[in-house]
């Protein structure tokens, strides 16, 4: 692996992507002499562009929408991959070694919050992340995860799971009274405002609220939320990322960088700073 030195993000589309200066700041911190670029790839260009690469390459990040067609990809799957069925990190060499630290991300954003356990919990939508939120509200410690969603059989995909994982999963309507819970995953699409009705009776008991969306902050659920027990998805994004070049440079996402705490500091200054 010594000689692999470039590294990307894939995705489409991919101008937003803020993972370039997350990653660079980090290893330009950590003396590592690595190219992170990144590049615009759709589903079907996903599998000639991955073979195309040469030994030069040490990884991939995958944003939306390849993250199901790199699992599909991947030799190796780590626990949180094969649980969620989704890739966001490949560490290329002899095999591919597919991640997710999507999941890593929101522990680690709940446990930078003071949020280290979770009884009971409740997810608001049931698109991409939903999976990955299901499985990190479980390494939590949740056993019972409310999900409300517009179409509630889209859950029906994430039962599989939950049972995997000996989690209660329940579906209710949106509309539907709240009970308490000790923490709440937004996952629905950015700009998604909820009717106040819906949303305020949601903020008076749901706890600490994850709102995946990032931008524009705060989100029109954020806003409603009783501060400051709100976490903004920037937190997933930067935390899934040190668990990324955790990946990239040891070939293990639990074990940490040399001066961690720094190098976090100095990925976030990169873009709370741009």
């Amino acid at each position: 692996m010594s000689g692999r030195s470039r590294l990307a993000v894939w995705g489409d589309p991919i101008e937003h992507s803020r993972s370039p200066q997350l990653h660079t700041a980090a290893y330009r911190h950590l003396g590592l002499e690595w190219t992170y670029e990144r590049r615009q790839v759709d589903r079907t260009g996903f599998l000639p562009a991955l073979s195309s690469l040469d030994d030069s390459w040490r990884g991939l990040s995958l944003t939306m929408p390849l993250k199901e067609v790199a699992h599909d990809a991947a030799d190796e799957l780590d626990r949180h991959a094969a649980l969620t069925g989704a890739v966001n990190t490949l560490l290329l060499g002899e095999t591919a070694r597919g991640f997710n630290t999507d999941v890593g991300g929101i522990v680690d954003a709940f446990a930078h919050a003071g949020v280290i356990g979770v009884r009971r919990a409740r997810v608001l939508g049931a698109g991409a992340t939903a999976a990955s939120a299901l499985v990190a509200l479980s390494d939590l410690g949740a056993t019972e995860v409310e999900f409300r969603a517009r179409r509630p059989e889209a859950v029906d995909r994430l039962r599989p799971t939950a049972e995997a994982l000996g989690v209660q999963l329940n579906t209710v309507d949106f509309a539907a009274p709240a009970s308490d819970v000790d923490a709440t995953v937004a996952t629905l699409p950015s700009g998604t405002v909820l009717d106040a009705d819906i949303a305020m009776p949601l903020a008076a008991v749901g706890g600490t609220l994850f709102e995946a969306a990032y931008a524009p902050w705060p989100s029109a659920l954020a806003a409603l939320w009783p501060s400051p027990n709100v976490i903004s998805g920037f937190e997933m994004l930067l935390f899934q990322a040190v668990r990324q070049i955790r990946i990239f440079r040891d070939g293990d996402p639990q074990r940490q960088l040399p001066d961690e705490a720094v190098t976090v500091g100095i990925m976030r200054s990169a873009v709370v700073g741009d």
